[in-house]
């Protein structure tokens, strides 16, 4: 009984997308805003269809905006990789979570002379260096190793006014003890995570580990929570409005997680679609636990373009 009410409540906050609410979307929204791993690509494989339904929702005059957790690339790679996959899209339609790591510091006046500690990859460092904010760490600092010997001591810069945590795969023991003391010994040093995704589908075929467990190591050593930039904080979603000059009434927000895209899209204000391509599965949407209902759900992008009986 409590199953079959449970599935009845999420009847009723979520529904299967229908070509007769495709239409409805598409007469009621002028923004699309999609997350990138899971929607539109895993790992580097193009989701079947996403070309084409990019192509449909461009030719009727919809602004596309990509938003991705994912802080490994800057918006400048992110354009490259979309082209690699034969996607033409401009960095001002990107907003990453590396931007908005950058952006975060820049809006509240980090001081310049000040440097930020990176445990994440070359997207955070190029975003900071971008901002004009000197950032140390990332990627190089994944070949060093701490010294842990006897009467040994670690040092750290004292500058550093920021530790900025996101997507590591070249995290080890020195980058979590520089950022550490950072944190704990550095006065009024910043904790900034670009988002605490569990997993990601950073390749096609499996789930890898996210940023959160980066971000969870941190927040174990140090005792702080952190600023989280990316979703569902709606940080981005500042710029976006300031850009685009659309209300977020008139935005759907699309993507395949319900802690990260869905809740972002409803704590913005936005309409939400679920798509089961990538890290959300049916049976974790109907879960009796589940708080985040979207207001649809389908198995793909491309069902906006190739839902049956869809007469577009």
């Amino acid at each position: 009984m409590a199953t079959e009410l449970s599935q009845s409540t999420l009847k009723e906050k979520s529904q299967r997308l229908t070509p007769q609410d495709t239409q409805s979307l598409l007469d009621s929204v002028d923004a699309f805003l999609f997350d990138c791993d899971g929607v539109i690509w895993k790992g580097d494989s193009l989701i079947d269809g996403v070309s084409d339904t990019l192509d449909f929702l461009r030719s009727m005059g919809k602004k596309l905006v990509f938003v991705t957790n994912n802080s490994t690339k800057s918006r400048r790679q992110y354009a490259k990789k979309f082209h690699s996959v034969g996607i033409s899209v401009s960095e001002d339609e990107i907003f990453s979570s590396s931007f908005a790591a950058a952006m975060y510091l820049k809006v509240n006046k980090f001081p310049k002379e000040k440097k930020v500690y990176v445990i994440g990859e070359e997207g955070i460092l190029e975003e900071l260096e971008l901002a004009g904010f000197t950032p140390l760490g990332g990627p190089e600092d994944g070949k060093k190793t701490a010294n842990m010997k006897r009467n040994s001591f670690f040092e750290h810069d004292k500058n550093v006014g920021a530790v900025v945590v996101g997507l590591d795969q070249y995290i080890n023991f020195y980058k979590l003890q520089y950022g550490t003391l950072c944190i704990r010994e550095n006065p009024g040093c910043l904790f900034i995570a670009t988002n605490r995704d569990a997993v990601g589908n950073l390749t096609d075929l499996q789930e890898w580990p996210g940023a959160g467990c980066m971000v969870a190591a941190i927040c174990g050593t140090t005792q702080k929570d952190p600023i989280v930039v990316g979703k569902p904080s709606t940080f981005l979603m500042d710029f976006l409005l300031e850009k685009f000059n659309i209300p977020t009434s008139k935005m759907c927000m699309v993507g395949d997680r319900l802690d990260t895209d869905i809740l972002f899209g409803q704590n913005s204000g936005c309409r939400t679609l679920l798509v089961f391509s990538g890290v959300t599965k049916e049976s974790d949407l109907q879960d009796p636990l589940n708080q985040i209902h979207p207001e649809y759900m389908t198995t793909t992008l491309s069902d906006i373009l190739y839902l049956p009986n869809n007469q577009f």
